[in-house]
């Protein structure tokens, strides 16, 4: 926990940075509590997917990127803060449910976003985040010590950036997804900019738990939503066998990425300023990759019950391709620095072939069983080990550790 001088004024803590070698740091209540409203917003922007592919609008996967984006950072946010400064005092709880309150804002304006290009709510979500956001980095600074100016640039970076998202509710929809790019980049390089003066402090162990319990969360979505697609479905086919083998491709394949991401020992892979940006921004693919999956199952069912006018391979695409990337992501960020010569090659020639899948007259079986004879390799090849200074680094031997 922070150090310090004992009870202080109005009963907080002086927020001070966390040790990162802290003992048994795992995540809190609070944070857990924080997940569930992205629960929401990823269920709501899988959906919008789903409508839009189905209705035979691919043009909907370019407003589900930006979406999920800001989902993703909104979460970003809050997680790699915590595990620098998070006190859980009585002030640190209620800004964490501003956030909270602003996520589910945002949350509601995605259908508008998705329907009518229009921006204002989510952008409103955002800036209530961000008042609270921005208060936790000034109450950082406030507490003084080496991180001071660190702090003070990630508050007047987020206030920014923030000030252009409001200008970006007024942008024409045509130039929206190129000034949304601009301003994403933007948002990205706040971290880089303030991490270079001083690095602040965070917890490999405690980090990588976060992000694994949000990957519970996508890939729960992807159970969530397919089950309630296929219970929809019911009244609308003659026969139910072929929803129940849909049910269990689903169930199995969902197992099968659960099990490929949780193969390699995460915590390895955050030892340096590099890997940590890798690790941390390229789970966006990942996250949205999960959640898209989802969408890609409803859309398969779609097809069986003829909600859609798509095709049988363009059907099956909108299932590969996610798992295709979410294979490719998690191969690159976590499982190659850990994984020997034949684990390097399996895994992508899986993302490969599943890619391919499309073009079978049974494409979601063989998908599924691709996936699992990938668990099997993974099985039979555990992990290597690594000497503990190719773990973190420089990180491990002067006690210091950097992050996003």
């Amino acid at each position: 926990m922070n150090k310090t001088a004992g009870p202080a004024r109005f009963r907080l803590i002086r927020m001070l940075p966390r040790d990162p070698h802290e003992p048994h740091r795992t995540a809190t209540t609070l944070e857990l509590f924080f997940d569930l409203v992205f629960v929401i917003a990823v269920a709501t922007a899988a959906g919008e997917l789903h409508h839009g592919i189905s209705a035979g609008h691919p043009e909907a996967i370019v407003p589900y990127l930006m979406m999920f984006f800001a989902i993703w950072w909104a979460w970003m946010n809050f997680t790699w803060f915590a595990t620098s400064f998070g006190t859980d005092d009585w002030l640190y709880r209620v800004m964490t449910f501003v956030q909270m309150g602003g996520v589910l804002v945002f949350a509601s304006g995605i259908p508008g976003a998705f329907e009518h290009g229009d921006f204002a709510v989510p952008v409103i979500g955002y800036v209530i985040m961000r008042v609270a956001l921005v208060a936790q980095w000034l109450r950082a600074a406030r507490s003084g010590g080496p991180l001071r100016k660190t702090a003070l640039i990630y508050a007047s970076g987020i206030s920014a950036v923030q000030l252009l998202w409001v200008g970006f509710i007024f942008v024409p929809y045509e130039f929206k997804p190129v000034v949304f790019l601009v301003l994403a980049i933007a948002e990205i390089s706040v971290p880089v900019i303030a991490e270079v003066y001083r690095q602040t402090p965070w917890h490999p162990h405690h980090i990588t738990e976060r992000y694994g319990l949000f990957t519970i969360i996508v890939l729960g979505e992807s159970l969530l939503g397919s089950f309630n697609a296929i219970i929809g479905a019911q009244a609308d086919v003659d026969a139910l066998g072929p929803l129940l083998w849909v049910a269990l491709l689903t169930l199995t394949a969902t197992a099968a990425l659960w099990w490929i991401y949780f193969w390699a020992p995460h915590h390895r892979e955050i030892g340096s300023f590099r890997s940590s940006l890798r690790y941390g921004y390229g789970h966006y693919f990942i996250f949205a990759s999960a959640a898209a999956f989802s969408a890609g199952i409803e859309v398969e069912i779609d097809r069986l019950t003829d909600r859609t006018e798509l095709s049988f391979v363009q059907t099956s695409y909108a299932v590969s391709i996610p798992l295709a990337i979410f294979l490719l992501s998690v191969w690159w960020i976590a499982i190659r620095p850990n994984a020997d010569r034949t684990v390097n090659i399996a895994v992508p020639l899986a993302a490969f072939l599943v890619l391919l899948d499309p073009l079978l007259p049974i494409p979601a079986t063989m998908i599924t069983l691709m996936l699992v004879a990938l668990v099997v390799v993974l099985v039979i090849h555990p992990p290597i080990e690594r000497p503990e200074h190719d773990r973190h680094g420089s990180a491990a031997r002067d006690g210091t550790h950097d992050a996003p």
